[in-house]
């Protein structure tokens, strides 16, 4: 007879915005999880999960799990540890972060390294934040995925182009603009599939035949990096045809004119054409369907923007650009229209409660992380690093200048620790690893930046092993530097609660802070912030805590940390919501702002205009002439970034790693379909196996990542080749702003 399991309600922490509702099930009798399964109670995931998560369980309890903490006895890189206990990892640690701090180079040559590898408020960012600030370590600028695209998005709209989801079903023309959305955003890709079948026509911009591209009605192969022309030729067709929705421009916008001017001015379609790729036919086509949708098709427009659109050099400009486009058209009147890039500002939580942000003190730098091969190097402003804590990442496989990452993590006197669930690329290279929960071992809330749901994740499992969440972690390594124990104090479940108690948007930092490698403000609150004090000196207290649920922020309003943990709970956003359908955009105007004085003031193009990638052949033909083709890495439908990447059948299903070529490239090179090639720059190398056919443009190659390094026949991924540069606004990473060369290698 089949023993009756325990059900536990649980959420999928990955970097994704469907942040799906999951339910496990848990044989009581010995303690595992035997069942995992998508919630069908979620409204918006409704019961099914991506390739990815659906086999959690592998990952879970697979047999290269870390269970223990292990320290170095080989070379670095060697992959080479022996098991220690808790107690003399933390007291290593704690030793050499004090020695650090009280040296000639200070606390800020201590660097911590997170990013996405969880996405829960408590794992993703809480006491670690704390741990550091109260250190004086340097901080981290967390830019590597979607900066640029935020940063484009608040100098027009104020915020995040946003709609509420669910009501996508409603638009009747959908373009997804750099966004391989069937794969990335499966639960979305849904919602656009019902509204096909609702009478939408669905349109891909994608310089690559992604699996949404050939999914969908039409494909438009844009060149790398040009999409912000591309949506300038669009206003100039709009505007030349009179398409434009002159009510909304006049009661809802600022700088309408002056964009005309420009458009009509310096960006005709012949213009548009030879920067982009497409055909004048094409743009024209593409501008009247887009402006017309509401005649042609029944309904309004939609713009599904994703993060691929923005990483090149102008990435943030392109992003500004593409969303000025609802407001010309007015499809921002309609639910489930207009532009739509991230739901993440809908609803404001503590987060500065959470990470102490006066606890810095003042004058601390910031490390852009696209720039951890400088850091690692001494090529940047302050003390060279000293120590690099590794936490919900594997630099060694996913940041940009790979081979001089690696050169930095080889650095003798560098001293490294990582915490993670597997012996990742990173981990070969630490002198201390530390074993962390999965998802299923701890207690976490999740937002989301892709639905209007929160929902707390309930551990289903004790811990495997001693492995620890991050909030454990952090505890103990605050009580071995001495520091004020009422910082760590509190359980997880109080934090989360307290993080639910916002009544708005609580400022980082104020004027005493300093301006970080992407334009945002870093430093002590206030103004205020002291010097590295020895261990168990005065520090600032906790902030007072407030009640759950008093003076929450609206959208969070009389939302109890009970009932997130019962299931996912709507924010208090009401349906048949349009945000800007009568303007209230949050800029200083209050308007859409398509001329911006806060860039202009910042001396910049207070307009929106063409900035071409750092690579491009069009601007830079001396270095096109030694690497004439344009790589873009995204992602391999069964990895999300490196995460997943250890596994075998994730691997299996990934098969080997190619290099999409068209026909015409791979002829002049003589390369064959499925001749192993070397891709090249001055930056790196690596090797595929080619993809000849046409899913790419003439000049134009895809290799498919992100593969570990120990999992490669010649020790190197795509990031051998890919540059440390930054993205005009925001300081983004540019890992699609990328020239190589191709060539066939013997085997």
């Amino acid at each position: 007879m089949r023993r009756e399991l325990r059900t536990v309600k649980a959420v999928c922490p990955h970097d994704c915005p469907d942040t799906c509702g999951m339910v496990v099930g848990v044989d009581d009798a010995t303690g595992r999880a035997v069942e995992l399964r998508g919630d069908r109670d979620h409204p918006f995931t409704r019961g099914f999960l991506c390739q990815k998560v659906a086999p959690y369980l592998d990952r879970v309890y697979h047999p290269d799990r870390l269970t223990h903490p292990l320290r170095r006895v080989g070379k670095k890189g060697e992959g080479k540890f022996e098991r220690v206990s808790w107690a003399a990892a933390v007291r290593e640690i704690a030793d050499r972060f004090r020695a650090i701090a009280v040296s000639e180079h200070g606390p800020q040559a201590v660097l911590p390294y997170s990013y996405a590898g969880t996405m829960g408020k408590l794992m993703y960012g809480s006491l670690d934040r704390r741990f550091f600030h109260r250190l004086g370590a340097s901080l981290l600028d967390r830019t590597i995925c979607a900066t640029a695209g935020a940063a484009g998005c608040d100098v027009t709209l104020g915020t995040r182009a946003v709609i509420d989801p669910e009501d996508a079903v409603h638009a009747r023309y959908i373009v997804n603009w750099g966004s391989n959305t069937s794969v990335t955003n499966t639960h979305f890709w849904r919602i656009e599939h019902e509204a096909r079948k609702r009478g939408a026509r669905i349109v891909t911009i994608d310089p690559y035949k992604s699996p949404t591209a050939a999914k969908s009605d039409w494909w438009l192969p844009v060149r790398p990096g040009t999409d912000g022309a591309l949506a300038l030729g669009v206003m100039h067709v709009i505007f030349r045809e009179g398409w434009q929705d002159d009510d909304y421009l006049n009661n809802h916008c600022v700088g309408a004119a002056p964009l005309r001017d420009r458009v009509m001015r310096e960006y005709p379609v012949s213009r548009v054409s030879e920067i982009t790729g497409l055909s004048v036919a094409e743009i024209e086509q593409f501008a009247r369907e887009y402006a017309r949708s509401r005649e042609l098709f029944g309904g309004p427009s939609l713009i599904r923007l994703n993060y691929g659109l923005q990483r090149h050099g102008g990435g943030g400009t392109a992003v500004r650009t593409v969303v000025c486009l609802p407001a010309l058209t007015g499809d921002w009147r309609y639910p489930g229209a207009g532009a739509f890039l991230s739901t993440s500002k809908v609803a404001a939580f503590d987060d500065a409660y959470l990470t102490r942000p006066d606890l810095i003190p003042k004058g601390t730098r910031t490390v852009n992380m696209i720039q951890l091969a400088e850091a690692l190097h001494g090529e940047l402003p302050g003390p060279p690093v000293q120590a690099l804590f590794v936490y919900n990442s594997n630099p060694a496989a996913v940041a940009p200048d790979q081979s001089r990452v690696l050169s930095g993590l080889m650095r003798d006197d560098l001293f490294t620790v990582v915490h993670d669930q597997f012996q990742t690329d990173t981990a070969d290279y630490a002198d201390i690893v530390l074993p962390a929960t999965s998802q299923l071992e701890h207690f976490d809330l999740h937002a989301t930046y892709g639905h209007l749901y929160v929902q707390a994740n309930n551990p289903a499992i004790a811990p495997l092993g001693e492995a620890k969440p991050n909030t454990d972690v952090f505890r103990l390594l605050g009580a071995a530097m001495g520091f004020e124990p009422e910082l760590f104090a509190e359980t997880d479940e109080e934090l989360a609660r307290r993080c639910m108690g916002a009544s708005v948007p609580t400022p980082l930092v104020g004027e005493g802070g300093r301006e970080s490698s992407s334009g945002r403000v870093r430093g002590g609150a206030n103004g205020e912030g002291e010097a590295y004090p020895s261990p168990g000196g005065e520090a600032p207290p906790p902030s007072p805590a407030r009640g759950e649920g008093e003076s929450q922020h609206p959208a969070l309003a009389g939302i109890t940390l009970e009932a997130t943990k019962a299931g996912p709970v709507r924010f208090k956003v009401p349906r048949g919501w349009a945000p800007f359908a009568e303007g209230n955009f949050p800029t200083p105007s209050g308007k859409c702002e398509l001329y911006s004085d806060r860039e202009g003031r910042a001396g910049r193009d207070p307009l929106p205009h063409y900035v071409p990638p750092h690579e491009d052949p069009q601007t830079r033909p001396e270095l096109a002439a030694k690497y004439p083709l344009q790589l873009l890495t995204p992602p391999a439908p069964s990895f999300l970034n490196s995460t997943f990447a250890n596994l075998d059948h994730a691997r299996r299903e990934a098969g080997e790693r190619t290099l999409e070529i068209h026909p015409a490239d791979a002829a002049r090179r003589g390369i064959a379909d499925g001749t192993m090639v070397s891709v090249y720059n001055g930056r790196g190398r690596f090797r595929a196996r080619a993809v000849v056919g046409e899913t790419v443009k003439p000049g134009v190659v895809v290799s498919l990542g992100l593969w570990w390094r120990k999992w490669t026949d010649d020790g190197a991924n795509c990031n051998t080749t890919t540059s440390t540069a930054a993205t005009d606004l925001g300081g983004g990473a540019t890992f699609f702003d990328n020239l190589v060369e191709v060539e066939h290698v013997a085997v």
